[in-house]
């Protein structure tokens, strides 16, 4: 079962509001990063089992920050969340990798829905 998590955003609160969300679901937040950059340097020293990705990041591109995970940590399960709905967004992060894609805003049930849709 995937039980270590790295949340990659921006915003300290939304990775404040997630923290609190996956700790309640019985997961371990091994690392939080900012940007890009800082998300590429936690990946290789935590390897985490899953990764809670933003899209809006201020040094990337996070449907090119997905790909770069996902060539660097195949084994890692990537969940894109986001404020960007569009419906292309949302198949193209799942054509890149992405195993799900939560709306922000999102309630906690939702996060738990897709968290437990990943244990399956």
């Amino acid at each position: 079962m995937s039980r270590t998590v790295m949340i990659v955003d921006d915003s300290l609160f939304m990775r404040k509001i997630l923290r609190g969300i996956l700790v309640e679901n019985g997961y371990i937040v091994t690392s939080e990063a900012s940007s890009g950059i800082e998300a590429m340097r936690n990946l290789h020293s935590n390897h985490p089992d899953l990764i809670i990705l933003d899209i809006i990041l201020p040094d990337s591109n996070g449907l090119e920050l997905l790909e770069s995970i996902i060539a660097a940590s195949p084994e890692s399960k990537v969940v894109v969340c986001s404020s960007i709905g569009q419906e292309q967004v949302i198949q193209k992060s799942l054509d890149l990798g992405a195993k799900s894609f939560i709306q922000k805003p999102f309630t906690p049930e939702k996060v738990t829905e897709v968290l437990e849709s990943l244990e399956d």
